[in-house]
């Protein structure tokens, strides 16, 4: 089991989507908000991601393919 922590930067026409919801349900990852600043003209999520390696590298594809940026946080 590996800890990410990643940087979660949403566009605008994402504010509103589960995304977060979605790594959980569809990676079969345990997620936890540390801290977010989220608006209408988008924002920002720093979130821990608890899983093996193969699932967070898959999610984090996925992430960046909806068009989110994404920081790996190094502990």
């Amino acid at each position: 089991m590996t800890t990410a922590k990643l940087h979660l930067t949403f566009p605008e026409h994402l504010v509103s989507e589960p995304v977060i919801h979605r790594l959980s349900s569809e990676f079969g990852l345990v997620t936890n908000i540390h801290r977010a600043n989220l608006g209408e003209g988008g924002g920002w999520v720093i979130l821990d991601v608890d899983g093996d390696e193969e699932r967070i590298s898959r999610a984090v594809s996925w992430l960046m393919e909806q068009g989110l940026e994404v920081d790996r946080i190094l502990a």
